[in-house]
């Protein structure tokens, strides 16, 4: 049985059928560009790959909330999406709602930069210019030591991951803004600029 591996194309519509709030699709755009300028960087030969895992992460979140990271193992084999793209994405919940560890590079990234977009998104929304294009890394880290600006934003995750990958945090928050500015009309982040 040959193995056939989903387009980004394919992503966007499963994304789509299974997600309609609006926030949500953001987040999911937010985080697939974020993965891939990591894959860039980190010179990753499978970019796209990357970039559907971060697309998709949250699939099953809207719909399955109570069964997040668990429902979307069952949607994906349904859909007969490759075993390690399904571990991928259940490993971003690990320790919250799924026990799947990152292990990957890629898995390891994924699970450190979907809080940390968060965090971003809500501190380039209470710049004047509501745009992440002239947002810096250290608007965001001086957020981040302020616990009650976005609480919901679990900043120990994002430590967590942070030494699974053996990377610096300032260097991450620069590296996801980087991606993040890439795609900020779509993530709704152009603000007034």
């Amino acid at each position: 049985m040959s193995v056939t591996y989903p387009t980004r194309a394919e992503a966007f519509e499963l994304l789509k059928k299974y997600n309609s709030n609006e926030a949500l699709i953001r987040h999911a755009l937010a985080v697939e560009a974020v993965m891939l300028h990591f894959a860039e960087v980190l010179d990753e030969p499978d970019k796209e790959k990357w970039g559907i895992i971060g697309l998709i992460h949250d699939l099953d979140y809207e719909k399955y909330p109570d069964q997040h990271c668990q429902k979307v193992r069952e949607i994906l084999t349904e859909e007969d999406w490759p075993e390690d793209y399904i571990r991928a994405v259940q490993s971003h919940g690990w320790g919250i709602c799924s026990d799947v560890e990152p292990i990957e590079k890629m898995e390891k990234v994924l699970f450190t930069i979907d809080e940390l977009t968060g965090l971003i998104t809500a501190t380039s929304l209470l710049r004047p210019s509501k745009s992440i294009l002239d947002l810096k890394a250290k608007s965001v880290k001086k957020k981040w030591k302020q616990k009650s600006f976005a609480a919901g934003v679990n900043r120990e995750i994002i430590e967590k991951g942070l030494q699974l990958l053996g990377f610096e945090r300032d260097y991450v928050i620069e590296e996801t803004i980087k991606g993040m500015q890439k795609v900020a009309e779509d993530i709704g982040l152009k603000g007034n600029l």
